[in-house]
């Protein structure tokens, strides 16, 4: 998941005073019936999160990002003296 993505959520969960989990649950289940999860000023909370965060992130890039890969370690293998 996108880490600004994940900031925004984190954010959202403390001004609910709820879990991510329960955010998540919340959000699934709402779009599984074609709802929205949010009320009109729990999104401009969120508006005001993404702005913070700096995401700038849309509906239209949803499936369009990819995972970074790790970066090669080149030094000594870890636990080994």
């Amino acid at each position: 998941m996108e880490k600004r993505l994940l900031k925004v959520l984190k954010g959202l969960a403390e001004y609910l005073d709820i879990t991510l989990g329960d955010l998540l649950e919340g959000i699934v289940l709402h779009a599984f019936e074609g709802k929205c999860a949010f009320s009109p000023s729990t999104i401009a909370r969120i508006q005001d999160l993404k702005k913070f965060y700096g995401l700038d992130l849309d509906a239209s890039a949803s499936h369009q990002l990819k995972e970074a890969r790790p970066p090669v370690s080149r030094g000594k293998p870890r636990g080994r003296k």
